[in-house]
């Protein structure tokens, strides 16, 4: 019976420790799936959402001046309401993709120790200014359409890239470094000969 007992400590002990290791591997995944996440956004806001070329013909006016010269009015009228949707949707997704940045530089700010106290406050200020200000710039948008603040798109779209090249600097160690990829290179070069 004592040695029933003392194997049966054993296991549950083994047990346990198996428990504690594997939550611990789930909270290292959440950290990578942060990263991830973070990249993805960043990626998202530098690639479909904040290039110059997207912004500029989401926004122009050749189009809107083309339809209402060359068109009846309910095309006119249902142009405007596509426009708008589109440039609110934009809004939203680069408010969204602001939003997953920050949040990750908060969760990750902890572990920046070159982080100075001005710097995360810099950081925090900014962050804080760009989600109002894309609040502002999608309310502005809802309400008086695409036309009705480009000085505010170009300012938003100014401070988002800033905020995106800051949280590139934050990311860097995701990217393979030059040595990876010539390691890689030679190996198939290697494998090809």
């Amino acid at each position: 019976m004592i040695t029933f007992t003392f194997f049966l400590i054993i296991g549950a002990a083994l047990l346990l420790s198996l428990f504690l290791l594997a939550r611990g591997t789930a909270r290292a995944d959440g950290a990578a799936r942060a990263l991830v996440d973070a990249k993805q956004a960043l990626q998202a806001l530098q690639g479909e959402l904040l290039p110059p070329g997207l912004v500029e013909r989401i926004f122009t006016k050749h189009d809107f001046n083309f339809v209402t010269s060359s068109t009846p009015r309910h095309v006119q009228v249902l142009f405007m309401a596509e426009r708008k949707k589109v440039a609110v949707c934009w809004a939203q997704q680069v408010h969204a993709g602001v939003l997953r940045l920050m949040n990750f530089h908060v969760g990750q700010a902890r572990f920046y120790t070159q982080l100075s106290l001005a710097t995360e406050i810099k950081l925090a200020m900014n962050f804080a200014a760009l989600l109002l200000a894309c609040r502002i710039m999608q309310v502005a948008l809802y309400v008086g359409g695409p036309y009705a603040v480009p000085g505010m798109i170009e300012r938003t779209v100014g401070t988002a890239g800033r905020l995106c090249e800051a949280s590139e600097k934050a990311l860097a160690f995701l990217e393979p470094s030059q040595g990876d990829e010539l390691s890689k290179g030679s190996a198939r070069d290697s494998a090809v000969m």
